[in-house]
């Protein structure tokens, strides 16, 4: 099983990189997608545009004695779809629902049970706290893969989360296999990106172009590998569900 954790800023297009990824990777694996964000929005383009029921609001609903079928939904082309959610707005710790949610899935053996070949964690990067932290420091994903464009903010998170994995990096933890580059047409971009990830000793695996055809899809609730499969767009995320699972299946960056 390839356990891959993409993390980038809030905004950046982590959700639309790893949903347009699993669907992608649909093609020729078993995948599950594990959204923790407490928006809960990681999944819905995989899901027709449909929110799906979250593990810590399951919980809450219906208390501990709940099974993987509530929390687990199928989605395009079989990925199995599963968001852990978030506490009420201004209440709680978003890091601690990440947490909870986790440990239920284990309770519940979602990964014995489904037997996925590829896990995708779908992580908030703008703060790496304890919840937000999990997939790289407990053993959750094996690969971190960052999505940035050449926005200084985006940048910024990119550094944060690179200085977070390395904390880890003695302890046999996840690495940061590389840096997607997705598109926001900010001056010199492709330069910057290019030297924020040399500084690091990383490299730009992919670029993900702009494109209007992105926000089409998700209009209608899907991603662009389903709604324009042909596209160049699609073909995009394509190549970059190739690479990565080649770096880790190499487990080399």
């Amino acid at each position: 099983m390839i356990k891959i954790a993409v993390y980038g800023k809030g905004g950046i297009g982590k959700s639309t990189t790893t949903s347009n990824l699993a669907a992608a990777l649909s093609r020729k694996y078993k995948v599950m997608q594990i959204g923790c964000d407490p928006k809960a929005d990681s999944t819905k383009n995989l899901m027709g545009g449909r929110r799906t029921s979250t593990v810590l609001g399951t919980i809450k609903e219906k208390g501990e004695d709940i099974e993987l079928e509530d929390i687990v939904h199928i989605g395009y082309n079989g990925v199995l779809c599963v968001e852990a959610g978030g506490p009420t707005p201004g209440i709680g710790c978003a890091g601690l629902g990440i947490i909870s949610a986790f440990q239920k899935l284990d309770e519940l053996g979602a990964f014995e049970t489904y037997k996925p070949d590829i896990v995708l964690y779908d992580v908030l990067g703008d703060v790496v706290c304890g919840g937000f932290a999990m997939p790289i420091r407990d053993g959750y994903a094996e690969h971190i893969f960052i999505v940035t464009s050449g926005e200084m903010m985006a940048l910024f998170a990119a550094d944060n989360i690179n200085r977070a994995v390395n904390n880890f990096k003695d302890r046999g933890y996840a690495r940061v296999r590389g840096i997607v580059l997705n598109e926001r047409l900010v001056e010199n971009e492709e330069q910057l990106v290019s030297k924020f990830a040399k500084e690091n000793d990383l490299n730009v695996i992919q670029t993900i172009h702009r494109s209007r055809m992105v926000q089409l899809a998700e209009d209608d609730g899907m991603t662009v590998v389903e709604k324009f499969p042909d596209s160049d767009i699609a073909q995009d995320y394509i190549t970059l569900a190739e690479k990565m699972v080649e770096i880790c299946s190499a487990g080399v960056a």
